[in-house]
């Protein structure tokens, strides 16, 4: 695959490639759609990707998203439910099979890897991302993993980043899908660099005749004080607790604020929530390879259950935002339906090349 041809190539649509000097440069192209995440981008993208770090012209890769709103709001999810209401269920394997794939081969990119989050980052947004060597974030970046506002839980390598994460601030993050901005991405290591929105073409310009180390440090700016900081101890408090359902109690004697963040819980997943506290226990300490393999079979599991189609048509299809989860209460969750959600595949499972 040549991943520098004319980006209006029709087979290109939806993201594009070019070789600027020493820089193969991706932009996600879908600004309308906020620049989500596709089957058929996943499918330009990896082989590019590929091609790229054997070809001796190109030194540093970076991405970014097209458009003034987004980097990438995330995967494509509308598509696999519409997939799931035509009765296939192909695309609900092939999607995270190819994406998180793609995931692990930006995790483990030998050149330097550069993400620009100009916009909104969620979800698959960070899978593009934040498994990279450098991710700067402007003053216009907005990062989240909303994954149990939809009845799912946080992927793309969530479980490997979110717990990496200062003390039980990725626990708390994952939970309860807060959005955050450049500060407390820095702080939380979801970005690396703070670069102003109006230097993004001087540094892609830098980027591609300069090592990414010296291009960031001559752009990188000071983001200010991180707002998760100052309460990372309170979270770190509330947040340890094993079970949902403890952490619930502890918001309940911490004023208006976790009076706010347990209504807010409340209206989320109770499936969502006690897996994705559960995986994030599993893969603590783990390589993102355990983390992404454990993550598909669960997801698996998850697309042949009720709560993500619903997620899905309460906050993307009719827009109601009143989901009616199954079960409907943290204590009609049992623990064996949990362990059935992350026990190992029943056959197959995400595999990676060499």
């Amino acid at each position: 695959m040549d991943p520098t041809r004319n980006a209006a190539d029709p087979a290109m649509e939806g993201i594009s490639f070019e070789r600027i000097g020493r820089l193969g440069l991706v932009t996600l192209d879908r600004p309308r759609a906020l620049n989500a995440l596709t089957l058929g981008m996943i499918r330009q993208l990896d082989p590019a990707l590929a091609s790229w770090s054997t070809d001796h012209l190109v030194e540093t890769v970076a991405i970014r998203g097209a458009g003034d709103k987004a980097f990438c709001a995330g995967g494509d999810v509308r598509a696999v439910y519409e997939a799931w209401r035509r009765g296939t269920d192909v695309l609900t394997r092939e999607f995270f099979f190819e994406e998180y794939r793609l995931n692990r081969r930006i995790h483990r990119y030998a050149k330097p890897y550069v993400a620009l989050i100009d916009g909104i980052a969620m979800g698959g947004g960070l899978g593009l991302s934040v498994h990279g060597r450098y991710r700067v974030v402007t003053e216009r970046a907005v990062l989240a993993m909303p994954e149990t506002a939809i009845g799912l839980f946080p992927d793309v390598g969530g479980t490997w980043f979110l717990n990496r994460a200062p003390g039980r601030v990725g626990r708390y993050l994952a939970l309860t899908g807060t959005r955050i901005k450049a500060a407390d991405a820095m702080f939380c290591g979801l970005a690396t660099h703070f670069v102003p929105s109006a230097e993004l073409p001087a540094l892609l310009a830098a980027l591609a005749h300069a090592a990414p180390e010296a291009a960031l440090h001559r752009f990188a700016a000071d983001p200010g004080p991180a707002p998760l900081a100052s309460m990372q101890p309170r979270i770190d408090r509330i947040f340890a607790a094993s079970r949902v359902e403890d952490i619930l109690i502890a918001l309940g004697q911490e004023g208006e604020w976790g009076a706010a963040t347990a209504s807010d819980l409340l209206r989320r997943s109770p499936t969502s929530l006690k897996a994705t506290l559960r995986l994030l226990q599993l893969h603590h300490g783990h390589e993102i390879e355990h983390c992404l393999r454990g993550e598909f079979r669960a997801m698996q599991r998850f697309m042949a259950g009720h709560d993500f189609y619903e997620g899905i048509r309460a906050v993307l299809v009719d827009k109601d935002h009143s989901p009616k989860w199954r079960p409907a209460r943290l204590d009609e969750v049992a623990d064996a339906a949990i362990d059935a959600l992350v026990a190992p595949p029943d056959d197959g499972g995400l595999t990676f090349d060499p």
